[in-house]
């Protein structure tokens, strides 16, 4: 799986509790059909699409299955065409090239670095005091996690290549609070923290990829990294780390354990490959103003330079051992979005969202009831559903209230990056079935984490569009 996509069957839902999921669907697409009052093609894509969101909300089956049942509806439904029409979004390639990247970077033990490097740099003043260790560990990891943002475009791939690290690092304190801190502040730092570059996060590359198939503007990496990495990127890792320090922290100065060697070893041959690979991938994508590449192409080279004989770090094997069942998944997202689109739903639907606001609303008006839509929807779907459905509509309302679509996109993303509960999202999900955490820990991290987001982050971040739009 990767970021974004429901891991909820059996993690949050008894198996029998689950399959009620598949005559939900059923009922819910056949009342569209029957009673929704819409044009043929309308509700019969709706109903397609309802079946899929329920089923991606029970998981009575993993969301690959329901995405490929999704396309094989719409393939009969409607056309081949339409049905495989995801398949040609730029934005499904660059996820299915960063988690070979993923791998890439795991095997080249790059993970480890940051390890080494953390100990290393850290005072000797200050290494038998566990407060001191633990506040200079939880600021230089975090901000190292955002770093790896910027390196590797996949939340997910982040998460499971930094954890068994930050687990280790963890065992130096004695009291529980300082372990679940080291482990929660990095994680959370690299997953909210991605919404402030374009290819760290999987709302970001969908969002940006519907707005532009549904004929919106295409937006560059250089350019969300200006507008959004200041407040959403290191804002929300300031944020991070502020959260867990006050939820998670030691309070007895002795409870740590013996560092060990804290003297760095260098970079290893691999190491340095493999940081020069992800630096010249960040320099495709940082100067994409002057070429005008997707940032598909600069996560292209670097996974080719990964897994290029004598140069790169990993070999070809490795290719077998990758889940990239996410491409029926992204797949069925831009299949369903732009379905919505053909057949005049998102039509209908801006329409009748525009009828809640008053005639000619203002841009923070508009910022905040996209916000607003989008987080309650995830509280029963999918987020990448979510988007699929929402944002097509979005793009509509946008152009008919005359809002200019690059601020509706970027607040959207954060929006669809910041949860309650574990089961809106695949990464917590995987960071809950690490098993370091338990839900309470996990629930409560996530969402005073998402509630500072809305209170400090979000008002700044819209009034910054409001200057300059």
């Amino acid at each position: 799986m990767s970021d974004g996509i429901s891991a909820r069957a059996s993690e949050t839902l008894p198996v029998d509790a689950a399959w009620l999921a598949l005559p939900a669907g059923l009922l819910a697409a056949g009342s569209v059909v029957q009673f929704a009052p819409l044009a043929p093609d309308a509700a019969r894509m709706l109903a397609i699409t309802l079946f899929c969101v329920v089923l991606w909300i029970g998981s009575p089956v993993d969301p690959w299955f329901t995405a490929l049942l999704g396309i094989g509806l719409i393939g009969v439904g409607f056309s081949t065409e339409l049905a495989l029409t995801g398949f040609r979004s730029p934005a499904t390639w660059l996820v299915v090239v960063g988690l070979l990247i993923g791998e890439a970077a795991s095997a080249s033990g790059l993970a480890e670095l940051v390890e080494r490097t953390a100990l290393s740099w850290m005072p000797d003043r200050i290494a038998t005091d566990a407060v001191a260790v633990y506040r200079y560990l939880l600021v230089v990891l975090s901000v190292g996690s955002l770093a790896l943002a910027v390196l590797v475009p996949s939340s997910l791939v982040r998460v499971l290549i930094l954890a068994p690290i930050l687990s280790s690092m963890g065992d130096m304190f004695e009291e529980r609070g300082a372990k679940v801190g080291i482990f929660l502040g990095p994680l959370f730092a690299t997953y909210y923290g991605a919404s402030g570059i374009l290819t760290g996060a999987l709302p970001n590359i969908i969002v940006t990829g519907l707005v532009e198939s549904g004929g919106g503007p295409a937006i560059s990496w250089t350019q969300w990294t200006l507008w959004m990495g200041p407040v959403m990127g290191i804002g929300r890792v300031v944020v991070v780390v502020a959260v867990t320090y006050l939820l998670y922290r030691p309070s007895d100065r002795e409870a740590i354990a013996s560092l060990g060697q804290r003297d760095s070893k260098g970079l290893s041959s691999r190491e340095r490959r493999m940081l020069v690979f992800l630096l010249v991938g960040v320099a495709i994508w940082a100067t994409d103003f002057i070429h005008g590449l997707h940032p598909l192409f600069g996560a292209v080279v670097v996974a080719l330079l990964s897994f290029t004989p004598r140069i790169g770090v990993i070999d070809h094997e490795a290719i077998g051992e990758t889940d990239f069942s996410i491409i029926f998944f992204l797949g069925a997202i831009f299949a369903i979005a732009e379905g919505l689109q053909r057949t005049n739903f998102t039509d209908l639907a801006a329409e009748t969202m525009l009828s809640y606001l008053p005639a000619d609303p203002s841009l923070p008006l508009v910022l905040v009831f996209v916000v607003a839509v989008s987080m309650l929807l995830a509280f029963v779907m999918e987020g990448m559903a979510v988007a699929s459905v929402i944002t097509p509509i979005f793009v509509t309302f946008a152009n008919s209230a005359g809002i200019p679509l690059v601020p509706v996109a970027m607040i959207e993303s954060v929006a669809l990056n910041a949860y309650f509960f574990p089961y809106q999202s695949a990464v917590l999900v995987a960071i809950l079935g690490l098993g370091v955490v338990d839900s309470i820990e996990l629930s409560r991290m996530a969402s005073v984490c998402t509630i500072a987001t809305l209170v400090f982050l979000v008002p700044i971040q819209i009034a910054l569009f409001v200057l300059f739009f």
